[in-house]
């Protein structure tokens, strides 16, 4: 499964910064609005402690971490959904993409301008929600264009979409994120095919100076209060680049200095991937141990299936070893003599952890 990110924001924001500390690339990060005028790209690893461990327990050829793919879009200005700065091209980026990361600037530097001439995260996020939620109208409104002309040739009582395309304009209009759990699968359906902005899940970034203070915690209790706290993470753009200069023990040494643990950027991919709504799961083959990222609730020949298409067609059962046994019985042959290993159908979902050998014909 190809997991994409999309860093989003006004311009000198700090996404390019974040980009360069997330996949150590070069993207090119000055002091002028649309600074990025191509969407740079970074392939960044989920950290995996539990694939560490298998590949010391099972030494394979080949270690595989599951990733995420980084996209820093250029920034967005007021009027992009109708073709202002960068517009139309960037929001067109922003469709492709399963997680939205919205970088806020908190953090104060002379030398970098802002568009609007003042550090205030809460304008800025009003900005560039307000234009993902015009572009994501001007898009009903072209579905709703056809479903009218559509409309005229059916009954009254088959005139279903065409009520709920109007319903979901509504709630754009009155700035309104929408739940598509809240509708019935078709409805889903419906949502899925337009593809909406504002639907995408999201990660609130408040970019601030290497030591955060009172504004900083102001502006997460403005978030909060505005319902965005599962998806507030609070980093130093700059001060996470610069780290990633340092030698590995180096970095490790200052990370244990200032207490900070694993190191933001590390917290910051893994909160990416809990707001997938993402767990991971293991396979072996050919001597490549590898994880694999799949949305919670995915039953084992789906799973199969984002391996290779063939492999759910032909999908017959899945041999499932639990993480936790493997590394308590120390080997394989050990979690069979216990009875740990378990072959199951083609309605089992597979849970975090587990690790994975198909069986399938073809």
């Amino acid at each position: 499964m190809a997991l994409k990110a999309g860093i989003i924001g006004l311009p000198n924001a700090g996404k390019s910064t974040l980009m360069n500390a997330l996949a150590c690339t070069d993207a090119e990060a000055s002091n002028y609005p649309f600074c990025t005028i191509e969407s740079n790209m970074g392939i960044v690893t989920v950290p995996d402690k539990r694939l560490d461990e298998l590949a010391e327990l099972l030494n394979p050829k080949e270690v595989i971490p599951s990733t995420i793919t980084f996209v820093d879009i250029a920034g967005l200005v007021k009027g992009a959904s109708a073709g202002e700065g960068l517009g139309n091209k960037f929001l067109h980026f922003i469709r492709e993409v399963d997680l939205l990361v919205h970088v806020l600037r908190i953090f104060h530097d002379e030398t970098v301008s802002h568009v609007h001439g003042r550090i205030d995260p809460m304008d800025d996020l009003e900005v560039v929600e307000t234009e993902l939620f015009l572009a994501d109208i001007d898009r009903v409104d072209k579905r709703i264009e056809k479903e009218r002309g559509r409309a005229k040739a059916v009954r009254k009582s088959e005139r279903k979409d065409l009520a709920l395309l109007e319903e979901i304009r509504q709630l754009l209009s009155d700035k309104q994120k929408i739940d598509p759990e809240r509708y019935p699968k078709h409805g889903r359906e419906i949502l899925t095919g337009l593809n909406l902005l504002t639907v995408k899940p999201v990660i609130y970034v408040l970019n601030t100076d290497e030591e955060t203070g009172q504004e900083t915690e102001r502006a997460v209790k403005r978030l909060q209060s505005a319902g965005m706290g599962e998806g507030v993470f609070t980093i130093s753009a700059r001060l996470e680049y610069e780290l990633t200069s340092l030698p590995d023990e180096e970095r490790k040494e200052y990370l244990e200095e200032l207490d900070l643990g694993r190191g933001a950027l590390e917290r910051f991919v893994l909160k990416c991937h809990q707001m997938l709504g993402l767990i991971r799961y293991y396979t072996r083959s050919g001597g490549k141990l590898q994880a694999w990222s799949i949305p919670t609730g995915t039953a084992a020949p789906e799973a199969a299936g984002r391996i290779h298409s063939d492999m759910e067609e032909g999908f017959i059962r899945a041999k499932v070893i639990r993480y936790r046994d493997l590394l308590e019985c120390g080997s394989e042959e050990r979690v069979r003599e216990q009875g740990l290993l378990k072959t199951e159908g083609h309605d089992y979902i597979i849970n975090d952890g587990d690790i994975i050998e198909y069986l399938f014909s073809g």
